[in-house]
């Protein structure tokens, strides 16, 4: 498909344009990322641009997804914090089969709150996602607003409300969803949508490491299940469990001072994870 092949919005739904579009996934190689480039391929999508920083695993994702259907399937190994890798990439995915879907979900888990791994947290968690949200603004603009375009950003329960148990990574999520939401009604005059995920606590290599209580933990293709059915109904918030989504809700609606104390009581997510985890 070419690119000025692009897909009228006012003719295609979410399931069609999946299937005729490129659907784009970054951090696809475990976790939430692995699991929705196999929830997409499973409702349908042919065409799959992956990203991620292990070859081997996201090799194995793009073989899982070619298994399950997809007839293309380019996966690469890609650093999203580089501004300019991530934009020619981008753009080189759109060349050969126009985007209609772009999942910015690469992330990090911090670990140890030392300098290092916090300005790391920063560059994955917001850098990431601004590298690949705004290159995906411009390809949509490019196509015309008649036609199909959608933005999802993962962010996380965790950025409802400040948590020193995981002080960056909160911070990093909060920033992220607010962007987004923000960026939802801004481009909605020019037809792209966008999404923002908030999910709570997700089998990835990020939560393997936690040593912290983890209620109403989910398995990734669950997860995924969820994701993708609202995606597809452009949910603006996608945010759950619902009774964590309540939780973190009612803590960012108390006092500071009684939200700081029950903060204090939270146990630190990854003790034991002093380097942080890409995905």
């Amino acid at each position: 498909m070419e690119a000025s092949e692009t897909m009228s919005s006012t003719t295609k739904t979410f399931d069609s344009a999946m299937r005729d579009g490129g659907v784009l996934i970054t951090g696809a190689s475990s976790g939430i990322g692995e699991a929705v480039a196999l929830e997409c391929t499973r409702r349908g999508a042919k065409t799959l641009f992956l990203c991620g920083r292990d070859e081997g695993r996201l090799a194995a994702v793009a073989e899982a997804c070619r298994a399950a259907g997809a007839d293309c399937v380019k996966a690469d190994k890609v650093d999203v914090t580089d501004t300019a890798a991530v934009d020619r990439w981008m753009r080189e995915c759109d060349a050969t089969c126009p985007l209609a879907v772009v999942f910015a979900n690469a992330g990090r888990g911090t670990g140890k709150e030392s300098t290092e791994n916090v300005r790391a947290t920063f560059d994955l968690n917001v850098g990431g996602v601004v590298n690949t949200v705004l290159p995906a603004i411009e390809i949509f603009r490019a196509h015309g607003p008649d036609n199909f375009a959608q933005i999802v950003i993962t962010a996380s329960i965790a950025g409802y409300a400040p948590l020193p148990a995981c002080p960056s990574y909160a911070a990093t999520k909060a920033c992220v969803k607010s962007w987004g939401l923000s960026l939802r009604e801004f481009l909605r005059p020019e037809k792209i949508r966008v999404n923002v995920v908030c999910p709570g606590f997700v089998r990835s290599r990020l939560t393997d490491r936690n040593t912290c209580p983890m209620p109403m933990f989910m398995e990734a293709p669950h997860a995924a299940r969820v994701i993708v059915a609202r995606v597809r109904r452009d949910v603006g918030l996608i945010a759950f469990p619902w009774p964590m989504r309540l939780a973190v809700w009612f803590l960012s609606m108390l006092p500071w001072r009684l939200a700081a104390a029950i903060g204090r009581s939270l146990p630190e997510k990854n003790a034991d994870n002093s380097q942080g985890i890409t995905l």
